[in-house]
């Protein structure tokens, strides 16, 4: 259900950006592509977010930046094709935007929900160890390597263990 209402109001939302881009001068593929990098930037933003969570590293700074920034671009758009109808007729223009941008974050909130208690169960293939040390490659990989505190804290074991699963990490590769 989430994803029927989000796909019905990303088509509502595209052609209210895609009025709006027409209407001040774009033409061709530019007026076409433009509303696609509005809601582009908010899954682009939600999939650099739900990556951090699932490799148990903070999100970056930029990706929430972008988030926000293209929820209030998409907002913007579709306000601006109701304006001529007044205030309710801005308010039913975002509405599809408020849908769209409301069931893709619960959507990635129940996937990022659902991997983190996945990864919060024991794992019968991997042990404790094997775990951490995956989880350290992977955020050094990325370019933003948990620290030892963080690894101690993620898997409730000492500074001592989590520096131990870092140079492990690093004799395996």
């Amino acid at each position: 259900m989430v994803c029927g209402v989000a796909v019905i109001a990303a088509v509502v939302s595209y052609r209210h950006a895609y009025a709006v881009v027409t209407e001040y001068g774009e033409s061709g593929a530019t007026a076409i592509m433009i509303p696609l990098t509005i809601d582009g930037l908010v899954y682009a933003a939600s999939m650099a977010i739900l990556h951090s969570t699932g490799v148990g590293v903070k999100a970056p700074p930029l990706a929430w930046t972008l988030l926000w920034l293209g929820i209030t671009a998409t907002l913007a758009a579709n306000v601006a094709h109701g304006w001529q109808n007044g205030l309710v007729g801005s308010i039913v223009a975002a509405w599809p935007a408020v849908a769209l941008v409301g069931c893709y974050e619960m959507l990635m909130w129940l996937v990022r929900t659902n991997g983190k208690a996945d990864t919060d169960k024991p794992n019968e293939t991997l042990d404790v160890d094997q775990q951490a040390i995956k989880a350290y490659r992977e955020s050094v990989r990325i370019g933003s390597p948990l620290s030892e505190r963080r690894i101690a804290e993620k898997y409730g074991k000492s500074r001592r263990w989590s520096r131990a699963i870092i140079e492990r990490s690093a004799e395996r590769e």
